[in-house]
């Protein structure tokens, strides 16, 4: 499944879950952090870790902690429910 499929996935799908007895879910962990990251990297979050660097590079990036990142109410409820996801599957940090 094409990454930009599964980002629509999760901003719609996630942001859906406590709605939805059977939500779209992505495929895998790995789906689930880029769908997360995704978010952090679109409002200017700075990545340290090899893995978001080359995932999506720093070019552009303002905000060094995540916390400072400004997310809107309905990120931050996506970005909530994609870490619970991850969370419940056990999925790697």
């Amino acid at each position: 499944m094409p990454r930009q499929t599964l980002t629509m996935l999760g901003l719609l799908g996630f942001g859906l879950m406590a709605a939805s007895t059977a939500p779209a879910r992505a495929e895998t962990c790995d789906d689930l952090w880029y769908a997360r990251n995704e978010i952090y990297k679109a409002q200017g979050y700075c990545f340290r870790t090899a893995r978001g660097i080359s995932a999506f590079g720093n070019a552009g990036c303002q905000y060094d902690a995540v916390e400072d990142v400004p997310l809107s109410n309905s990120q931050r409820r996506t970005v909530a429910d994609i870490a619970r996801e991850e969370r419940a599957r056990r999925c790697p940090r």
